[in-house]
């Protein structure tokens, strides 16, 4: 062990020292804060080890800075150097960082200001956690989850409990680095997450975590401290990486800063300056950070954003899980130094777990710790590690990388065993721990075990608790884990949730100009509505409808709420805020954007409609709707908070919206609700917003009866003495006029209660707000029971035959794979080697591309991300894509494999010299970096779909399922290939997902190259070379493959034959041969001033030149285009391309721009998404339920309707009502479609697999048998228990309603089919419905709707023909029975009977009323309808068979509502881009 070592274990830390990085991590950094390192240590010390300081300060070093004179240096230590002795110890491994200089500038500036330090160091001990499940799980269908007796079975005998870490054990100390290794499945994320004290979702944790001497429970107000860093990348896409390092570094800004910094923005700009320099990504501030979906930084540069985000929260201990994932060499090397150099200084504790970690980066840590199947095998000192392992007969191969060695000695096919001891090496983890266990390294750890007892540790955990206090701000309370005030954190929350409207235009832009659309609509429907009693009925329409617009507008929150809540529980781990802060954040950026939308609306429809003319009244209609748009949007956001699933939260907001509907007033007078729903009047705030809105209109008003409200009227009857009001609520019989305080006492209202119901709605508001706020203070982030297996139901048999042929099977080992190097495949290999290349394609075509350059349009101007490329692919030729992250290797790739949309496109690219054929795109095969996949399907079945799509139509089909066989050998899934997909945590991990991408591309049988855009990212050491040697067997058959990869070891860089190497910009730096052992690449750079040293990995050499620290400043684009061999290269490129074109081509293309014909795709596509709804049951079950719990409701709420006046119009609402089932299920069905399109646009659209059509005709067809059972399922309940006939009309109500399940999906399918994602959707649908809502003829009838609205959209309206021809069939012959209220009673004139009286009106304009008493001649008494035809001859319904014709067109609306679905997608279906 080399002295440093020795110090570090006696002295118990690692004095930290080297220069500083001082920026305000959690250690306590320079940089702000109660920093540990930052009373200038690294300069201290520098001095001190050279001598230089005096020597009274010598006797006391840096008690401030590291808090305690147990952290100061030994002096006898450092009495062993003379002054000016030259082997002084190295001071920090990090010393060539290239941010050295600042960190010593900020450690200086530490010394000054005397802080304390956050040093705290973790123990564990015995720690064992056990996860809830087995490893796998099943997931139930749609049948399958009804069978009781099973599921009862199974919820006796309880969840099994897997053991995912057993008995692990370590202890790293301040300013110690451990590495923790093992394979995908190891239990490494898990103790990671152990270590950063998230124990979240684990069924079982024993064993005691000590952070400092704290316990891990007393360290559960310190989460801002111990931080973790997942393999997640998590963000708000559409800010700007600025914006979003802006939050994280405002968030952490300490009460105490330094005493050169004046303000709180000193500090946060010079902190989020120095974070993106330390990981290059400066010039990246005004970019998009991005996602999957979003165009934004590359791949490597957001997660380099997220390694700074977690370093913002300056914590003390840090846990990084494979956080290189996606970086290129050289910048992996950069970070881990990044790491070290904090880790040093600062003191910090990092615990980082890799897979693929470079020597250069295995030396930089102190400890290493290997697990394997959650068995810790080793732990100890790094330099230890392997040459136990070697000990026990393992050989590390020269050059290999240490990292890999290490987790590859417990797997068969990747050992090599030392001659001499193939009988005697331990064959797995529990032999090769027995032997650890016997070490003197394990003794030797064993002591440092009592570190949380030692007084080091204490007096350490007592200055973390003074310095976190110190650094918090004094208005928080004690046990906060947070740092800036509360007024901070809501005001840095608002900051941002405005830059993310602002970052999201088209969906802000979209609801402003929704809702001017709606209120000009709106207002023109309700046009000049009258002051009369016929003006009365619109005009609350107008007022209901005010309502149920910003209702509607507010249901998309749901939503939204999901969409962001993965990163605030992120940011709350990392204690950037409280949940409460954001909610009031959210509040505060509703209410300038709320009152904008809510201004307009009123201005436009109160004036429109010609509601009451004065300030006062116009000023309470606006403030009651921007209340009620407050409150419902905070219903919305409590709904989706409540809920932890998506679908959980659109079952109870699409359940409350309607209730909130029903029972605003407007549907179901207040007087004539049943009492076991009349509870929901009173928690409907919208009901409290009519009420005010109504009597704001018509206190004070006397409104006179007219038409047929005024019975009778017409030529010769004007003597109002003889004249009655007839259907208007508050008339008293024999009166012609009603007062407008009457009318409001018809329904129990008053006007005296518009300021308590003002009152009222901001209680409830408040009410949804501490909801809300109680709700997401209770989010979790995904945990625990993450990584394991889903299998279908339906497949359990197949899979349990499966695994127990396979743990037979593993019993053997394969003879061979010990001592040889050979390609030995894993033991459950069914098939040989031979057999398997046999199958394989071969390919004969060259590939060529020249003078490519690629320009995007962006707001600064255009910006070239490829210039000037050119290159080759031969048959049986592996070449190898590099550079820096962001140099545009996967836009490269992407314009080479015509997988572009945008920019423009200049050069050459060529198939045997001849421009690409119109099969190009399904022939070459192209796997993504990113792994998107049906998570429903299994892996078997989404190989097999490739396979029968992609492969010709000559190719038998048992043929291409055989070889979805060989592919499934040969990337060694057998083990799961009967498992789901799935999606993170529940399904495939990260490896298999990579794997599976691979062979969906290689089942296809791709004839001309396969491209793979990263394929070794996220996986580890083993998987990575798994995958390239298959790719070398590829080549070796004849098969053209070109790969961009990240960070080869030396080993996986041996593989490949050729290099394209480009610096940022698209600019190429090399291409041509790699030579054996690198040997032309590295003369080449040698030649140019760049010699690759010895031992170091020719690839890690070749990025540092093109942008690392081995540039010189040397511009390698220009050093390239002047050397011969660029020169060599256009020769070659132009002789290929005339060779080539010269032959018959080697491919031959068949013409058809897919493999197969259109009615196969729609059958398979068809096929497969039956399957995916079928096992999809939260969605099926929520559509379920939302039917039998709207039907239920709508049938109780109008329970046996009786035949009376206002009955009929019972009977009209509770038909208007079932419209209503449409929005909830529209926005469950949207999200998915969406998710499906973005399948099929991301990947499948691109390979050619199948057509557009297909896609929609499959997503359209799964849904048919479950709106068929949905149909029954709202209508038994609710036509039998609102009291409709129950003859043969039932039958004709329910084709019709059946039908409408049919539009709506359509209707929500083609909104879906052309928005941009799920959250816009949701904003337009609000729009579309409540236009066909509003023109339906229910709340105008068709007499009252504007001429110019009534002769086209009244027709084109689908649910004007379904509410016509139920009502037809269910009211037509029904015969009216009024109560007494309703009667008009009236005298009549001289003495006449009623009959002579009402003659002339009875045989005109009354022909329809019905005379009780025609011999009466006082006390006339009129009922408005004698049978239900009458009531619907106002409706425009003249006869009864308008009733079927009305049901054939809702026919035809349900297929044009498909049709438009197809119409949509076509539209949205962009052509890729060629070359021009």
């Amino acid at each position: 062990m080399s002295t440093r070592d020795s110090w570090r274990n006696s002295g118990g830390s690692a004095y930290g020292s080297g220069y500083g990085s001082g920026y305000g991590w959690g250690g306590g950094i320079a940089f702000g804060g109660t920093s540990a390192w930052t009373a200038g240590g690294g300069n201290t010390i520098f001095r001190v080890l050279s001598g230089t300081r005096t020597s009274e300060r010598q006797s006391n070093l840096l008690p401030n800075f590291f808090g305690n004179n147990n952290h100061a240096i030994d002096e006898d230590a450092l009495s062993m150097y003379s002054e000016g002795d030259v082997n002084l110890p190295e001071i920090s491994k990090a010393e060539d960082w290239a941010l050295m200089p600042d960190v010593k500038n900020y450690a200086e500036r530490g010394e000054k200001d005397n802080f304390k330090s956050k040093k705290l160091g973790i123990t564990w001990k015995n720690l064992t956690v056990k996860g809830v499940g087995a490893d796998a799980a099943f997931n139930e269908n749609v049948l399958s989850q009804f069978n009781v007796p099973r599921n009862i079975k199974e919820a006796r005998q309880g969840l099994p409990l897997n053991t995912i870490i057993e008995n692990t054990h370590g202890c790293v100390k301040p300013g110690e680095m451990l590495l923790v290794l093992g394979r995908p499945g190891s239990g490494c994320t898990t103790l990671l997450k152990m270590l950063a004290n998230r124990r979240n979702g684990y069924a079982e944790v024993d064993g005691d975590v000590y952070f400092g001497s704290m316990t891990a429970k007393e360290a559960e107000k310190y989460r801002g401290q111990i931080v973790m860093n997942t393999e997640e990348e998590l963000f708000f896409p559409t800010l700007t990486v600025q914006q979003t390092m802006d939050f994280a570094t405002r968030m952490k800004v300490p009460y105490h800063k330094f005493s050169d910094q004046h303000s709180d923005k000193d500090f946060q700009q010079e902190y989020r300056d120095f974070l993106l320099k330390s990981m290059g990504i400066s010039h990246t501030v005004g970019t998009k950070v991005g996602n999957e979906f979003v165009r934004g930084v590359s791949g490597g540069e957001r997660k380099r954003v997220s390694i700074i985000e977690t370093l913002a929260s300056r914590g003390s201990v840090f846990c990084w899980d494979n956080s290189t994932r996606g970086l290129d060499a050289n910048t992996a090397l950069q970070y881990t130094k990044a790491l070290r150099a904090m880790t040093d200084v600062v003191g910090l504790t990092s615990v980082v777990s890799l897979y693929q970690a470079g020597n250069g980066i295995y030396d930089l840590f102190d400890k290493v710790l290997v697990l394997d199947g959650g068995k810790q095998i080793f732990y100890g000192p790094r330099q230890d590690a392997r040459p136990f392992m070697e000990e026990l007969g393992f050989i590390c191969g020269d050059g290999a990388n240490v990292a890999d060695y290490l987790t590859g000695v417990t797997v068969p096919t990747e050992r090599q065993i030392r001659q001499g001891l193939e009988l005697s090496y331990p064959r797995n983890a529990d032999e090769i721990r027995a032997d650890y266990e016997r070490t003197d390294a394990k003794a030797m750890m064993e002591k440092e075990y009592a570190y949380p007892t030692s007084d080091e540790a204490k007096q350490n955990t007592k200055d973390f608790k003074d310095a976190v206090t110190y650094d918090k701000d004094k208005t928080l309370p004690k046990n906060s884990p947070l740092t800036v005030s509360f007024p901070k954190q809501v005001k840095a929350c608002i900051q941002r949730q405005y830059q993310i409207i602002w970052g999201d235009k088209p969906t802000f832009i979209i609801k402003q100009f929704a809702t001017l659309v709606q209120a000009l609509v709106v207002g023109s429907l309700f046009y000049k509505s009258s002051t009369d009693s016929a003006g009365l009925f619109s005009k609350s329409g107008a007022l209901f409808f005010s309502l149920l617009y910003q209702a509607l507008m507010a249901l998309s929150e749901v939503t939204d709420s999901f969409a962001g809540r993965p990163v605030l529980a992120k940011h709350k781990a990392f204690a950037f805020f409280h949940p409460a802060a954001f909610c009031i954040a959210q509040i505060a950026a509703d209410l300038p954007v709320l009152l904008f939308q809510v201004s307009q609306f009123s201005i436009v429809l109160y004036f429109m409609v010609g509601l009451k003319i004065s300030a006062s009244a116009f000023f309470i209609y606006w403030v009651t709707l921007f209340a009620i748009s407050m409150c419902i949007t905070a219903v919305m956001r409590a709904i989706g908070a409540v809920f932890s699933t998506f679908d959980g939260a659109t079952k109870l907001s699409g359940f409350w919206f309607s209730a909130l509907i029903v029972y605003t007033g407007y549907f179901i007078p207040k007087t004539q609700m049943h009492p076991w729903f009349v509870w929901i009047y009173w928690i409907d705030p919208l009901s409290y917003g009519f009420e005010i809105l109504l009597s704001n209109e018509v206190h004070g008003q006397t409104i006179p009866c007219v038409n047929n409200n005024l019975i009778p009227n017409g030529p010769g009857y004007t003597d109002l003495t003889f004249q009655s009001c007839a259907g208007v609520p508050g008339a008293i019989q024999g009166a012609t006029t009603v007062s407008g305080d009457a009318y409001l006492q018809a329904f129990s209202y008053q006007y005296s209660h518009l300021w308590r119901n003002f009152g009222i709605i901001w209680a409830w508001w408040a009410f949804f707000v501490a909801v809300t706020i109680l709700a997401t203070s209770n989010w979790k982030e995904l945990a625990g029971k993450s990584g394991f297996l889903v299998i279908p139901r339906e497949n359990e048999r197949v899979n349990q035959r499966h695994v127990r042929k396979d743990e037979e099977s593993q019993l053997k080992e394969k003879p061979g794979s010990r001592g040889t190097d050979g390609p030995a495949y894993s033991s459950s290999s069914s098939m040989d080697e031979k057999q398997i290349e046999n199958q394989l394609i071969s390919n004969t075509s060259v590939f060529t591309w020249k003078n490519l350059t690629y320009t995007v349009k962006t707001p600064s101007g255009d910006r070239v991300l490829l210039d000037n490329v050119q290159g080759w692919v031969k048959p049986g030729m592996l070449g190898a894509l590099m550079g820096s992250s962001g140099a545009g290797k996967t836009t490269l790739l992407d314009v080479l494999a015509q997988r572009k949309t945008e920019g423009t496109i200049t050069g050459s690219v060529l198939v045997d010299g001849r421009a690409l054929s119109v099969s190009f795109q399904r022939s070459a095969g192209y796997c993504e970096q990113l792994d998107i996949h049906e998570p429903t399907a299994t892996v078997r079945e989404a190989l097999e779909f490739s396979a029968l799509l992609r492969q010709s139509r000559k190719t038998a089909r048992a043929e291409k399922l055989k070889y979805v066989d060989t592919i499934i050998n040969l990337l060694e899934m057998q083990d799961i290939e009967h498992t789901m997909v799935g999606r993170t945590g529940a399904g495939l991990s990260v490896e298999q997902r990579k794997r599976l991408t691979i062979g969906v591309e290689l089942v296809a049988k791709p004839s001309i190259l396969i491209f793979l855009d990263e394929p070794t990212s996220g996986l580890d050491g083993q998987a990575a070379f798994n995958t390239l040697r298959f790719l070398r067997k590829l080549a070796a058959v004849g098969q053209a493959v070109l790969v961009t990869i990240h960070q080869p070891s030396a080993l996986l860089f041996k593989e490949f034959d050729s290099l394209l190497l480009l610096a940022r910009g698209g600019k190429t730096v090399y291409f041509g041969d790699i030579g054996k052992e690198a040997s032309t690449l590295k003369d080449y750079f040698a030649r140019n001033g760049a010699p690759c040293p010895q031992d170091v990995n020719p690839a890690e050499h070749m990025i540092d030149v093109v942008s690392g620290a081995a540039s010189q400043g040397k511009d390698w684009n220009r050093i390239w285009l002047e050397s011969p061999e660029h020169r060599a290269v256009s020769v070659e490129v132009d002789r290929i391309i005339k060779e080539a074109a010269a032959k018959p081509p080697g491919t031959s293309d068949d013409g058809h721009e897919f493999a197969m014909p259109l009615w196969e795709q729609m059958k398979l596509v068809t096929h497969r998404m039956n399957v995916a709804l079928y096992r999809n049951t939260d969605y099926v079950n929520n559509k379920f339920a939302l039917h039998i719990g709207s039907a239920l409701f709508n049938g109780f709420s109008f329970w046996k309707i009786g035949n009376s006046v206002s009955d009929l119009q019972l009977k009209l609402f509770t038909i208007f009502n079932f419209i209503f089932v449409a929005p909830g299920v529209i926005n469950q069905l949207q999200p998915l479609f969406i998710d499906r399109r973005d399948i099929y646009e991301f990947r499948e659209k691109k390979s050619k697999m199948y057509s557009w059509k297909a896609f929609v005709t499959g997503l359209i067809v799964s849904e048919f048998p479950y709106l068929c059972i949905c149909a029954v399922l709202y209508f038994a309940p609710w036509y039998y228990t609102v009291g409709f006939p129950t003859d043969s009309k039932s039958g004709a109500v329910f084709f019709v309603m059946l039908f409408y399940e049919f539009i709506y999906t359509g209707i929500g399918q083609f909104i879906a089919a052309y928005a941009p994602n799920a959250v816009f959707a949701s904003l337009v649908n609000p729009v579309l419905i409540t236009v066909l809502v509003s023109f339906c003829g229910v709340l105008v009838p068709y007499s009252g709707i504007q001429e110019f609205w009534r002769y086209w959209i009244y027709y084109l309206n689908p649910f004007n023909y379904l509410v016509s021809s139920i009502l037809t069939f269910t009211v037509f012959d029904v015969k009216v029975q009024c109560k007494d209220s309703e009667y008009a009673i009236f005298d009549t004139p001289n003495g006449q009977t009623c009959g002579e009286y009402l003659a002339a009106y009875t045989a005109g304009l009354g022909s329809r009323t019905n005379l009780i008493n025609p011999d009466a001649t006082e006390g006339c008494r009129v009922c408005q309808y004698r049978l239900g035809s009458d009531y619907l001859s106002t409706l425009n319904i003249g006869d009864y068979s308008v009733g079927w014709r009305d049901a054939g067109v809702v026919v035809i609306f349900a297929i044009s509502s498909y049709v438009m679905v197809f119409l949509l997608m076509k539209l949205r279906t962009k052509a890729t881009k060629t070359a021009e």
